[in-house]
């Protein structure tokens, strides 16, 4: 095996180790507003779970996610650090409530304490000058790491989606099966997501959840919660 493929080996590998639910981030404690919506019997099943997931998908995650993925990696090979401070403001200012701003500083806090402690850096980024996120977290890891982002685009598609489904597996509730039915069909999705991803301009760059936007408020003051958003 030529050094190059080995290299390319161990970039995969890294990916899986980005996108595990073992990573420790916390991204299995949330539930973006499924909680809440579970709970007002808006999702009730697995075909209403995939429908809430869909929208999610090709109206926030092909529409804010993956072009900033895409314009984080760009600001990294330049070395634009205002870029990146940019895009960390615009990514934060689209949380559109309480629960989705702090679950994007949680899990963004603590991925750059983890890749601290594993000395992960980029020259052109300081952990303490823009709003933490996971997202600028995950593309100074794949730039360290050797991770091409389309790559990182599908890996971040896979784990975004697993969290979620799982976290409806427990809610609904569904059995394991359907939970893996939902992410097969889910998953389906995601080269038209990524198509779509390319064809956003930076003005485009947003979400258009509004369902989502009310169950995370609601989710807020919910009686019992399992999940923190």
């Amino acid at each position: 095996m030529s050094y190059h493929n080995r290299q390319q080996d161990l970039a995969l590998y890294r990916l899986f180790q980005l996108i595990s639910p073992s990573l420790p981030i916390g991204g299995f404690t949330y539930s973006q507003g499924l909680e809440w919506a579970v709970e007002a019997e808006w999702v009730t099943n697995r075909v209403s779970m995939q429908e809430w997931l869909e929208n999610a998908l090709m109206n926030s995650v092909a529409t804010l996610e993956l072009p900033i993925l895409e314009r984080y990696d760009q600001a990294l090979q330049l070395e634009d650090t205002a870029q990146l401070k940019a895009l960390s403001e615009l990514l934060y200012s689209s949380r559109e409530t309480k629960e989705l701003r702090a679950e994007e500083k949680q899990r963004g806090q603590a991925l750059y304490t983890l890749l601290k402690q594993l000395e992960i850096n980029h020259d052109c980024f300081d952990w303490t000058d823009v709003q933490p996120n996971q997202l600028l977290g995950l593309c100074v890891a794949a730039k360290h790491w050797g991770i091409d982002i389309e790559r990182l685009k599908q890996g971040y598609l896979w784990s975004w989606a697993e969290n979620l489904i799982m976290a409806g597996v427990k809610l609904v509730p569904l059995g394991q099966t359907d939970g893996q039915r939902a992410l097969i069909q889910l998953s389906e999705l995601f080269p038209a997501a990524l198509v779509r991803a390319s064809t956003i301009e930076d003005w485009m760059i947003g979400s258009f959840t509004p369902s989502i936007s009310i169950a995370s408020s609601l989710h807020e003051t919910q009686y019992t919660r399992l999940f923190r958003s």
